[in-house]
């Protein structure tokens, strides 16, 4: 009797086992790991008198919506006069699937060429398609011009943009909109460029002058954009400027990104 006890104690034990382990697996199995959701900030850095941070957005199936750029309202002042400075902030590592690989926020105090049209104080916001040793090899001058000039295939060309003369160090060439109202007799308050070097698109950039900023614009605008894009990721349909009065903050953002 008694080792009879004894064999089926351990059977009670030995299937009491099993049924933990197998619930347990049942759990493991039913669990499944929610996206991630939400804004997510990457690198902050001090912009003139303020702070300037990147950020990225993912909607509820954790793919990026929208990806950009904000900075405190006193981050219009302070900057050093005379010159142009740029101030490069990495992505979060939740922008990876984007087509952005960091962002840089050139300071132009007098603006640029051409006279007339963006000589005015305004900050130029690349958002790169290529790392930082990349564009150190974009040299501009003697046997890399030709890799300025190299012209895209037609569908890589944003609908309606062609190239300026020549290019700039550490950036490549720079394609506008000839239809954008800077062009057309109106004031330079905000416009969106597209770069390219060696018939590839390597940044987008909005601009947009000091002045426009101090008016606490709200705008969106829908882009032109090319048929095809050189690797697949997510790129933006869209652009905004905005300004909060809760946080004093600007916010310039790519928006509607989509798989391409």
């Amino acid at each position: 009797m008694t080792c009879y006890f004894c064999i089926l104690t351990v059977v009670a034990v030995l299937f009491s086992g099993c049924a933990m382990a197998e619930t347990q697996q049942q759990k493991e199995k039913c669990f499944v790991k929610p996206p991630q959701m939400g804004m997510f900030e990457g690198e902050s850095k001090t912009l003139g008198s303020g702070v300037a941070y990147s950020w990225v957005k993912l909607d509820n199936e954790g793919n990026p919506s929208s990806i950009g750029v904000n900075f405190t309202e006193s981050a219009l002042e302070g900057h050093p006069e005379g010159r142009t400075v740029e101030y490069t902030l990495s992505l979060p590592e939740e922008a990876a699937s984007t087509a952005y690989n960091h962002i840089g926020i050139d300071w132009n105090p007098h603006g640029h060429e051409p006279q007339g049209i963006y000589d005015k104080p305004h900050f130029d916001v690349h958002f790169y398609m290529i790392t930082p040793e990349e564009r150190d090899k974009i040299t501009a001058t003697g046997e890399d011009c030709k890799n300025l000039s190299k012209m895209p295939a037609s569908e890589y060309i944003p609908e309606g943009y062609v190239p300026t003369p020549g290019g700039v160090p550490r950036m490549g060439a720079h394609w506008i909109d000839p239809k954008a109202p800077e062009f057309n007799g109106q004031p330079f308050n905000e416009t969106f460029i597209y770069g390219f070097y060696n018939g590839e698109m390597v940044f987008v950039e909005p601009m947009v002058t000091i002045a426009f900023l101090e008016t606490k614009p709200e705008v969106t605008k829908e882009l032109k954009l090319p048929k095809c894009y050189p690797t697949s990721s997510y790129y933006p349909t869209s652009y905004s400027l905005s300004y909060s009065e809760t946080n004093k903050e600007y916010t310039l953002a790519l928006e509607g990104l989509t798989l391409r």
